[in-house]
């Protein structure tokens, strides 16, 4: 699995973002996709993933109904909808692959996106 996640840019807080996730090799119903993101100093934090078990969608308290994470299956591509950017959202952001059920426990993911970076400033 190959992940490229990109979008990341400058926004001002308040402001909306969307994040794309392009993934290869890739099959849906056999890995779990996610979001993360870690800022400086911070350890990594998951945000919201389809499982691969019930392909549902979850998503972290921290971000519930902020955020919303979405799929085009045929491009093989999740995307991540930011809403009410806060300064604290700023960090890289991550999208990562998972062949088993790992709620947002990063260190049961697999594979990884190179990362985009979102800065939420005035």
């Amino acid at each position: 699995v190959q992940l490229q996640a990109s979008g990341g840019s400058l926004v001002q807080p308040g402001g909306s973002l969307r994040l794309s996730c392009a993934a290869s090799r890739f099959t849906w119903g056999y890995y779990s996709i996610g979001w993360f993101r870690q800022a400086p100093g911070k350890e990594r934090e998951g945000l919201s993933y389809i499982s691969s078990s019930d392909d549902k969608t979850y998503y972290a308290d921290s971000v519930k109904g902020r955020f919303s994470m979405s799929r085009d299956k045929p491009k093989n591509t999740v995307y991540l909808q930011m809403n009410s950017l806060k300064p604290e959202d700023t960090a890289v952001y991550y999208c990562a692959a998972s062949q088993v059920d790992p709620k947002l426990r990063h260190a049961l993911y697999d594979y990884w996106g190179q990362g985009t970076q979102v800065t939420v400033s005035s």
